[in-house]
């Protein structure tokens, strides 16, 4: 019989939102009885938004301070919430399962038989989830890709958003982990391809966050530029939070596993649910019908056209370049798409536009 603790915990998650959602399964139960202790749950439960210190979420709870203070700290090194020290204080924060826990819990880099035993909890439940859900539904995209600015054509308008060195520029603390759905992949048995797995980036207070807590590695601008260009060599895509002002993360992310790449690639037009903005345009005198973007393309939205120059559907391109880095022959450019809307100024004006187009 499931202790109350964790029904509590279960609509407190549905409450704080963000994809897989407290949603009352099996395997929600079965997850979070091994995410949390019983004493851990209730602290999640009693979280309130925004940051808050161990003595005033002591006073809020009626508990000492030196019995809530321990469990917070075990919490944040557990990846379960998310802590910022300012100064001498160290302030906590709740956090949504995606984004926030569970990327928190393989971002570490582990392979102990709890993380094996996480990963394919985890899994369970987000299987059981996206089958009561529906995926497929479009919905305003809360994730989008960046694309590979060296490649954008000199014709067109590029704006700081769309440029991956803009946020390492703007950025003194810059951090790199693990990739929370490749090790995550790996730890259940999975193939990853061959695929690079340091390569994710966190910037400013979430980069602090993830070298105290996550075992992150503190980089420099000129070590995040190489593990760019890393991600770029790979196919991997860029990708952040569909907005236009300062993002805190950028993931690169493949077709195999990543959560934004395969939701996508589930709804009837991936290409307008995870986008750049840009498409991909060939040079026929340039392309020697080699077919390299083809088998690099991770949404499968390229095919070779009758003149051996490959041809491009654009309701599966994501736009990310991954064809036109891996060009041989240097054929291939981006080009600006009209019918993709300019990511939302805000996290603000991101929530407002995903309301708007669930109620349409």
């Amino acid at each position: 019989m499931t202790e109350p603790v964790y029904t509590e915990l279960m609509n407190v998650m549905k409450k704080r939102g963000g994809e897989f959602a407290g949603m009352d399964i099996p395997e929600f139960y079965a997850m979070a009885q091994e995410l949390f202790t019983p004493a851990e749950a209730e602290v999640n439960n009693a979280m309130p938004r925004g940051p808050f210190t161990a003595p005033d979420l002591a006073k809020q709870m009626g508990r000492p301070v030196e019995e809530i203070e321990p469990i917070l700290e075990a919490m944040a090194d557990k990846g379960l919430c998310v802590s910022l020290r300012m100064g001498d204080t160290t302030f906590y924060q709740s956090a949504r399962f995606m984004p926030g826990i569970f990327e928190f819990q393989f971002m570490p880099g582990r392979s102990t038989e709890r993380d094996k035993k996480i990963a394919r909890l985890i899994y369970a439940y987000k299987k059981a989830h996206d089958e009561k859900s529906d995926i497929g539904k479009p919905k305003f995209p809360t994730n989008r890709v960046i694309t590979v600015d060296r490649t954008i054509a000199a014709n067109n308008q590029v704006h700081t958003y769309d440029q991956v060195q803009s946020f390492i520029d703007k950025h003194d603390q810059i951090a790199v982990t693990t990739c929370y759905c490749r090790h995550a992949a790996a730890l259940r048995g999975e193939d990853t391809h061959g695929m690079p797995n340091d390569v994710c980036m966190q910037f400013g207070m979430g980069a602090q966050f993830a070298v105290e807590r996550l075992n992150g590695r503190k980089i420099t601008k000129a070590e995040a530029r190489e593990v760019l260009d890393r991600a770029e060599a790979a196919g991997l895509i860029h990708m952040s939070i569909n907005k236009a002002d300062d993002v805190e993360f950028i993931c690169n992310c493949d077709r195999w596993h990543c959560v934004a790449v395969t939701h996508a690639l589930a709804k009837p037009k991936p290409g307008l649910a995870f986008s750049s903005g840009f498409e991909p345009r060939f040079d026929a005198d340039r392309c020697v019908a080699c077919e390299t973007c083809i088998g690099r393309c991770p949404a499968e939205a390229l095919q070779m056209g009758p003149d051996d120059v490959p041809v491009v559907d654009l309701d599966r391109c994501f736009g990310c370049a991954v064809c036109a880095t891996g060009c041989p022959s240097e054929a291939i450019s981006m080009h600006s798409r009209a019918d993709i809307p300019a990511p939302p100024r805000d996290g603000k004006a991101l929530k407002e536009a995903i309301k708007t187009s669930a109620r349409l």
